[in-house]
């Protein structure tokens, strides 16, 4: 994208000419310097032109509010919200969210490089910024089947387009490690345009982290203790702390913050469903969690606007400064961070938590809305031959938290096959391949997902997304699966044989194509729906199981072709 020297920005920095718009006594956040200083500040032509006494065309007196830069979200899965790119714009922007840094990872698994496509087009014209990193493992690795394959040479094409910053999150280590001639190419193209590269280093040795780094690898964001992110600054990368539907790390990490590296975190949510969004907030939630547990507000909103516009390369974006974008939030106060108004490069996009334009979905091609397919199931499809000693390997859940556990435990022998057990807080776990039809199925068990009956299924599983049902009975899993098949893609609950709730995702088998409204009161129907088959535990269920197929994530999994041990590195039995 080409830039140039705007003569009219400049005389209004110079007081020669009127800005189209002051924000008069505004109490600036000025993340430069962590102080707040009390000034006007004139924007002309979309940037901020001056601070100090200024004129404008319009004046809007601050009357003791606050102004600081819009927030970026650092790393965000657009498709985990479940609404496309522009339903998804009208949701964040209201909450302070000027930018993403987005990776549309999920869709390319499914769809490939049309996928890729749909969410550039989708995005285009709205009032939020969308920065595109390219899926860099697709599929995340060999043990599964996906929709797609993507390699070096199918990405090259994507870096043309200016809002495409970077290659996304190299999951693949073994790949890195060994210097792979497409994970190498891959790397190489990024560098060779001097983009960014984003980190995956879940459960990473130092040593490992030293690879990722020789690499060329900048970012981390599956860092779950402090030591973890100490260890990754100290070594030269970025932390990205993460709060999201899945996996909550604030809380964990932000003790690692300090005032000699704070600037070498930001902030992101990664996976965040829609009902959470329009709930408790995207990037403000984590700025205001932050505050909660005693970080300044102006260092949380640093880490929410600069750190991460110079992490990414968005020079003229993150603070509230001349040259700079007025991406622009008036917020009322900085402990409660409510969120009044939300200007995009000087234009008011945002006011009192709505948009003031509602965003223009683009057309959907037909082959996105036809990704679901399964070879007819079985009867004995969900059965899992038991053994003589009655011990059965299970993923242990761990809540509000995407890695696992693995355990034995003694589970029911009937007619020769294991059973789940609901005294043992034991479900049935399998994933069904949707993509090309190869039948398969992997079985496996999972506790801790603290359900009393009945089953649920859904499309969203990372990040192959095959279809993944959890039960206590077979029959309510099968109905689940087979109507998730007729839907073209959802999230089903099922209960004595009856679907008593349901959410159409017929977008890839990921997004809706309601609007956000018909969407969050479709997802609140299911979500309210898990109460009636008895569940108790204090985390999201939907996002629980939609990481249970994600192998790359320590240190038992489940995926189409059956369980996955990280720690071993091979599939192993059940």
């Amino acid at each position: 994208m080409s830039k140039k020297s705007d003569p009219k920005l400049i005389y209004a920095a110079g007081g020669q000419e009127k800005a189209d718009l002051v924000f008069k006594q505004a109490n600036i956040v000025n993340v430069f310097t962590q102080e707040i200083e009390t000034a006007d500040v004139a924007v002309k032509n979309g940037k901020v032109a001056g601070i100090g006494s200024c004129e404008g065309i319009k004046e809007i007196h601050m009357e003791g509010r606050y102004l600081a830069p819009g927030f970026i979200d650092g790393h965000v899965h657009i498709e985990s919200s479940m609404v496309s790119p522009s339903r998804f714009a009208d949701v964040v922007v209201p909450r302070g969210v000027t930018t993403i840094i987005t990776d549309p990872h999920e869709i390319a698994n499914v769809a490939g490089r049309e996928g890729i496509q749909y969410m550039l087009d989708d995005s285009e014209d709205s009032p939020l910024n969308a920065f595109f990193m390219l899926p860099s493992c697709v599929p995340a690795t060999p043990f599964e089947n996906s929709g797609a394959v993507l390699k070096a040479e199918d990405l090259k094409p994507f870096y043309s387009h200016p809002r495409v910053i970077g290659l996304a999150e190299v999951m693949d280590y073994p790949s890195v490690a060994s210097a792979s001639p497409d994970m190498t190419a891959k790397l190489t193209d990024a560098m060779e345009r001097n983009a960014n590269i984003d980190g995956h280093g879940a459960g990473f040795t130092p040593e490992q982290v030293n690879v990722y780094r020789a690499a060329g690898i900048t970012t981390d964001h599956e860092c779950t203790t402090a030591e973890e992110a100490e260890e990754r600054v100290r070594r030269g990368m970025y932390v990205i702390i993460r709060e999201g539907s899945a996996a909550k790390d604030l809380k964990a990490l932000l003790p690692a913050v300090n005032e000699k590296n704070s600037r070498r975190f930001l902030f992101c949510t990664d996976d965040k469903h829609l009902d959470a969004l329009m709930a408790e907030g995207s990037i403000d939630a984590n700025v205001r969690l932050a505050v909660e547990m005693g970080m300044d507000p102006v260092t949380a909103i640093q880490l929410a606007s600069l750190n991460a516009a110079e992490c990414f390369g968005l020079k003229e974006k993150g603070a509230v400064a001349p040259g700079y974008d007025a991406d622009l939030l008036i917020i009322d106060n900085l402990e409660d961070m409510n969120v009044e108004a939300v200007y995009q490069q000087g234009i008011l996009a945002a006011e009192n938590g709505k948009v003031l334009q509602e965003t223009v979905q683009k057309p959907i091609p037909p082959a996105l809305t036809q990704t679901v397919y399964v070879k007819e199931l079985s009867e004995k499809a969900f059965t899992i031959p038991g053994n003589t000693a009655g011990h059965a390997l299970v993923i242990d859940y761990v809540p509000n938290s995407i890695v696992t556990n693995k355990a034995e435990i003694a589970l029911p022998v009937k007619n020769g096959a294991f059973q789940a057990d609901v005294n043992k807080d034991v479900m049935k776990l399998a994933v069904i391949e949707r993509h090309k039809l190869t039948g398969n199925i992997g079985l496996g068990f999972i506790r801790g997902l603290t359900f009393r009956e009945g089953a649920f299924a859904l499309t969203v599983a990372h990040d192959s997304h095959n279809i993944v049902a959890a039960g206590l009975s077979d029959e309510d899993m099968r109905i689940a699966v087979e109507r998730v098949q007729n839907l073209q893609g959802g999230l089903v609950l099922v209960k004595n044989g009856r679907i008593t709730a349901e959410f159409p995702l017929s977008l890839a088998g990921l997004m809706s194509t309601a609007s956000a409204e018909e969407a969050v009161r479709d997802l609140t129907a299911v979500e309210e729906g898990f109460t009636d088959l008895g569940f108790s535990g204090d985390f999201n269920p939907l996002s629980a199981l939609s990481f249970m197929c994600l192998p790359v994530i320590p240190s038992l999994k489940l995926t189409d072709m059956g369980y996955f041990d990280s720690e071993e590195g091979k599939h192993v039995s059940v």
